[in-house]
């Protein structure tokens, strides 16, 4: 360990003295002060040297080492330079900075001036530290994850301090929270992990010790509900779609709309265009939680006619409470036009899986035929699973049609799914001729708003 020496002042004649007393022959002297850099509350030497304007050392001369703090000057001790011309005194540093203000004086006598060093301050040597982060290696989506932080050095005192928590995301470390550790080096806290995610801890160097990096810490975030699981043998869908969004509140949360403009924008031209039966004004947005086929609640969407809202929101209301599983909601007009239906592309959105209902278009595979979608009183529920016999073939996969599973693929009237959809004014129509789509009516009285169809009106 190396020792910075600084000369910290010139001599001064005694300022107690008076003018007619005050010798004229006095030998002019420099006071310095010497001390390693030393980390706090260990025992540090500081060498306070005198030495005389014609650089000898000045023998037995008083000094006194004092120390600032709180803005008061005390004394630490009174000593007298031996043989050399100095004198050690031992100090223990704070960790604070601003008490490690230290100034030697020298009193001088009959034959040497006074001198002093001036206050200056002597340097810590930062300790080691160590930041350890604990947290769960696992969290069911939703709940809240305790993080622990321990904060010590390497001799184990505790360190008291500013520590950031931190997450990656998109390659860089993100600040997610900021804290301070106690006394005993301890801090908590508590966060709603929502995916799978690294995370860190970063102690803020402090004037007596060197901040630290924790270690990394995995949080792999599971489902709340229970997955999907798809027979091997059965095909997976043509067209990939992003996940929707988490839900954030609880329950279905279902809420029912007028079209907002911007979403009105982007169906013109795709779902809506003129010569439709039903206008904007017809029309409501609906927006519901559903229990997704990954297991995850998740945030979907979809457009029918006004008439009928009330109970389609009842019966998604009611199939996100029984947990019937979902695998998406999006509006069609995402899958954009489809000039064979003259309309938003309902292949594209059979071929995702997707659940919607209005759809200004054609009958599947029957050009020319009004679809019940287009006025919106039709809704189709898990597409890839349950296919629908079109005029010229079965779409949008063969495999379906002969399989059935209690959750989420019916091909019976007794299914959990058409049950629950007829209690809410939603039948299923065609049955085995058209799995996937359901008829609403509005209100108690089960008043139908479209058309009748002949034969299967997908």
């Amino acid at each position: 360990m190396t020792s910075l020496v600084v000369v910290l002042g010139l001599g001064l004649a005694p300022s107690v003295a008076r003018a007619d007393e005050l010798p004229t022959d006095l030998v002019a002297t420099t006071t310095t002060m010497r001390a390693p850099a030393s980390p706090s509350g260990l025992p540090v030497p500081v060498t306070i040297t005198v030495t005389a304007a014609d650089g000898t050392d000045v023998v037995g001369g008083p000094v006194t080492l004092e120390r600032r703090v709180g803005g008061d000057w005390r004394s630490v001790t009174e000593t007298v330079t031996d043989a050399d011309g100095s004198v050690q005194v031992t100090v223990k540093l704070s960790r604070l900075k601003a008490d490690n203000v230290f100034r030697a004086r020298h009193a001088g006598g009959s034959t040497y001036a006074a001198s002093s060093t001036g206050p200056k301050r002597l340097d810590l040597e930062r300790r080691h530290s160590r930041l350890r982060l604990d947290a769960p290696k696992t969290v069911v989506d939703e709940q809240a994850v305790d993080f622990s932080i321990l904060w010590r050095t390497r001799s184990g005192m505790p360190v008291a301090g500013r520590v950031l928590v931190q997450t990656r995301r998109n390659g860089r470390w993100r600040t997610v929270h900021k804290l301070r550790t106690n006394d005993k080096g301890r801090a908590s806290w508590r966060y709603k992990v929502r995916s799978d995610s690294v995370w860190r801890a970063r102690g803020k160097r402090l004037a007596w010790v060197s901040g630290d990096t924790s270690n990394r810490r995995r949080i792999n975030n599971l489902p709340p509900g229970r997955p999907v699981v798809l027979p091997d043998a059965a095909p997976r869908p043509r067209v990939k779609l992003p996940a929707q969004p988490r839900a954030t509140q609880r329950g279905a949360a279902v809420t029912i709309r007028r079209i907002p403009d911007p979403m009105w924008h982007q169906m013109v031209g795709r779902t809506w265009h003129s010569g439709c039966p039903v206008g904007r004004a017809g029309l409501r947005l609906i927006r519901v939680n559903y229990w997704a086929y990954d297991g995850y609640r998740r945030r979907g969407e979809i457009v029918v006619n006004a008439r009928v809202s009330g109970n389609v929101a009842a019966a998604f209301r009611e199939i996100y409470e029984r947990r019937l599983p979902i695998r998406s909601m999006y509006r069609v007009d995402r899958f954009g036009w489809s000039a064979k239906l003259h309309g938003g592309n309902d292949y594209k959105s059979m071929a995702a899986g997707n659940t919607s209902a209005f759809n200004c278009r054609s009958v599947v595979n029957r050009p020319g035929v009004r679809s019940p979608h287009s006025y919106g009183t039709a809704v189709d529920v898990n597409t890839w699973e349950n296919p629908y016999r079109s005029a010229t073939g079965i779409v949008p996969n063969t495999w379906w049609q002969s399989h059935s599973n209690p959750r989420y693929a019916w091909r019976s009237r007794d299914h959990a799914m058409v049950r629950l959809m007829r209690r809410h004014g939603l039948f299923w129509t065609y049955g085995l001729g058209d799995t996937q789509h359901f008829d609403a009516t509005a209100g108690s009285a089960q008043i139908r708003i479209a058309p009748p169809c002949v034969g299967n009106c997908h």
